[in-house]
């Protein structure tokens, strides 16, 4: 096949092969279901058809029947709005449902971008089986698809043995001119290379289209030298409809061993439609009925039929990716049934990485901290904490971005390392001053069921707000642990000094956000985030010591797991007001509570961690935590005040950070700002004047 415009060829002279057909029926079936939403994106469908079809057919190990083989060869479409080529993929391959159906049928297809399809505008990780992430934020897929890529090396380095090789898949991500644009491709090639990933091969579809026109109005680079300068092979494809010279590509990428792959395709999006092709309306436009029934004709297809699948066309796909993904898996499962008599608690482990759960007495070694008025940094504890749990999960690993001195999460026990190229079973990660990067790593490797962790100061969050946010859209089990989280950072200065912060992060669905107030707390904080089998969370911590509470006199730091807790209340339990605060404004609320404690007003502290857990529980709970009666309140906290009137109400006071902060050792700060027991204490007296 040649890159001719098929408009010259004329019907009779368009090739009849199978796979000339199934990769026309992709084309249409991509063409009805955008005409039919009247949205979506068939330009890149048409155009990567031939691409996707051989990658599919020739070379993915990857079993339609058991679409979760672990072994699998993960393919992650990075440039998400090309959902149609993805979903026209798993159809015609027959990959199967968890309920044994069809992952995506015929009428899914003609539901695309329909409330409640499996088929929707973007792809989405758990929506649709076969769908290895979600993707359409360009640049995330990539990122992705180096978290699963790192996954896979570490995987093959702690599991496979001499007899046995249970670990060996490549990982495939189809990108765009966006996705290369973005810098979170960038930071994420920029690792892969220096990692030299060799089971990793992005697939570029360089069309030179965007939405505004040309990508000549802002992209002129060559991505090929940028590539190779990230320590890359590259490869070039002068004609997308060249089926072999993408083929022999893909043959390099398998046959390289030192370096991850950049096969750059030239494409013409759009392909086939007479008016629209190599344009930007090919980009996210319905062609029109005209257009389609025009492009259709330049196919040598039936003009008015739609979601039409030619005889001959299932039965191709089965003898190709069906027939090799059954029997690549059946001897995997042949290997792997071995391997479970030979290296019995290697396979225990696998089995639970795979489940997603956790070894018996994974909390054991849990440390527990006695009272001290001086105290620690939660962010100390937090490193003890997340040591002790490494050590008994073996497959909980991360890092951070450059900064792990200061966030105290290096694993630091016998056995650990550091992951690079030449040791690719490393726990402690190197990300680099690559936030972004990190954030999507950190969401492929849990995609490939590792417990994954990333590390920042709170302040660098906003780097990996898209990350974090795709992860609870996903509903991974991912933490990242934000230190420095407040103006306590002191010297350093605004810049670094956290405001809006804790409210942007509670602002995202499905994000479990917590501050702990002292060393145990932090402790507790493990315990939940470990459990979340679900949910991502971020864990807050300072960069200052915090004293860390008498428990026999205040409550236990369990209570944390409900969110919000009674952690000292009046003597009858009927206080006149009620004192909120998180992680290291708790102690100001606990001093101001002994001082009016002794001048006889009633008073309660309420430490509240987590506003997310806190709202889960019963509404019985929360009355008694915050009876509804009790509308004097101060809720105190070294932030934005946004989204505290939830708990203090119309009428309640609210002590936090209404600016910028400055540079200044931290207790002049908290002087300036009016975090002081003083105020607390002054607002507490007028609340139940």
């Amino acid at each position: 096949m040649s890159r001719t415009d098929p408009l010259a060829l004329g019907v009779e002279a368009v090739p009849r092969n199978l796979d000339e057909l199934c990769i026309n029926t992709i084309r249409t079936l991509a063409i009805d279901a955008v005409e039919k939403a009247n949205s979506g994106h068939a330009g890149t469908p048409m155009a990567m058809a031939p691409v996707a079809f051989t990658l599919w057919q020739r070379f993915l190990r990857y079993d339609p029947a058991d679409p979760h083989w672990p072994n699998r060869d993960r393919f992650v479409l990075s440039c998400g709005h090309a959902s149609m080529l993805l979903y026209a993929l798993l159809h015609l391959a027959g990959v199967k449902g968890d309920n044994g159906e069809a992952a995506v049928t015929l009428d899914d297809i003609k539901q695309f971008r329909q409330i409640g399809s499996r088929t929707p505008g973007h792809p989405e990780y758990g929506q649709t089986v076969g769908v290895e992430t979600t993707t359409g934020p360009l640049g995330q897929g990539c990122g992705n698809s180096v978290g699963m890529a790192i996954a896979g090396r570490w995987l093959a380095a702690h599991y496979n043995r001499p007899d046995a090789t249970v670990f060996d898949y490549d990982v495939y991500s189809l990108c765009s001119d966006g996705d290369l644009m973005e810098g979170v491709g960038s930071e994420a090639a920029s690792l892969a290379g220096h990692l030299r990933l060799s089971n990793l091969c992005w697939i570029y579809d360089s069309n030179h289209i965007t939405i505004e026109g040309a990508t000549a109005l802002a992209f002129s680079e060559d991505v090929g030298k940028r590539f190779e300068a990230y320590h890359w092979r590259v490869l070039h494809v002068a004609d997308a409809n060249d089926a072999e010279a993408f083929a022999q590509a893909v043959e390099a990428f398998k046959a390289t061993s030192d370096r991850p792959t950049l096969i750059i395709v030239h494409s013409i999006i759009g392909y086939g439609s007479p008016h629209k092709q190599n344009t930007a309306a090919a980009h996210s436009d319905a062609l029109g009925a005209e257009e389609v029934r025009l492009t259709k004709r330049a196919y040598g297809w039936p003009e008015d039929q739609t979601f039409l699948i030619p005889d001959g066309v299932y039965s191709h796909f089965q003898n190709g990716i069906g027939r090799r993904g059954r029997e690549l898996r059946a001897k995997w499962s042949q290997i792997f049934s071995a391997y479970k008599e030979a290296h019995g608690e290697s396979f225990r482990e696998i089995e639970l990485i795979l489940s997603r759960r956790l070894p018996e007495g994974w909390d054991k070694d849990l440390p527990s901290f006695a009272p001290d008025a001086k105290g620690i940094a939660t962010r100390e504890a937090s490193g003890q904490a997340l040591n002790a749990i490494a050590k008994r999960v073996p497959w909980l690993l991360g890092g951070s971005g450059d900064l792990a001195p200061s966030t105290k999460t290096k694993l630091t026990f016998a056995g650990t390392g550091s992951l690079e190229a030449d040791d690719p079973g490393g726990r402690n990660f190197h990300f680099g001053v690559r936030e972004h990067a990190m954030g999507a790593i950190v969401n492929g490797l849990a995609l490939s069921n590792l417990r994954a962790y990333g590390a920042s100061f709170l302040v660098f969050s906003d780097y990996m707000r898209p990350t974090l946010r795709l992860a609870a859209l996903m509903d991974l089990p991912v933490f990242h642990v934000f230190t420095h989280d407040s103006i306590g950072v002191g010297e350093d200065g605004p810049t670094h000094q956290p405001i809006e912060h804790l409210a942007s992060l509670r602002a995202i669905p499905g994000l479990i956000t917590i501050r702990p107030a002292d060393a145990n707390e932090a402790v507790e904080a493990y315990r939940v985030i470990m459990k979340l089998e679900k949910r991502p969370a971020a864990l807050i911590l300072s960069r200052q010591a915090l004293p860390i509470f008498d428990r026999s006199v205040y409550a236990s730091a369990q209570g944390l797991a409900r969110g919000a807790y009674i952690l000292a209340d009046a003597p009858d339990h009927r206080p006149r007001v009620i004192l909120l605060g998180t992680g290291s404004e708790v102690r100001l609320c606990v001093a101001a509570f002994e001082t009016v404690t002794r001048e006889g007003i009633g008073a309660r502290v309420v430490s509240m961690p987590s506003w997310e857990l806190f709202e889960q529980q019963e509404q019985a709970y929360r009355d008694e935590v915050l009876p509804p009666a009790i509308t004097a309140r101060v809720a105190v906290e070294q932030a934005a005040p946004l989204g505290w009137d939830r708990y203090v109400g119309a009428t309640g006071a609210l002590i936090a950070m209404r600016s910028f902060g400055a540079s200044a050792p931290y207790k002049d700060l908290l002087e300036r700002f009016g975090f002081t027991v003083e105020k607390v204490l002054e607002a507490a007296r007028r609340q139940i004047q």
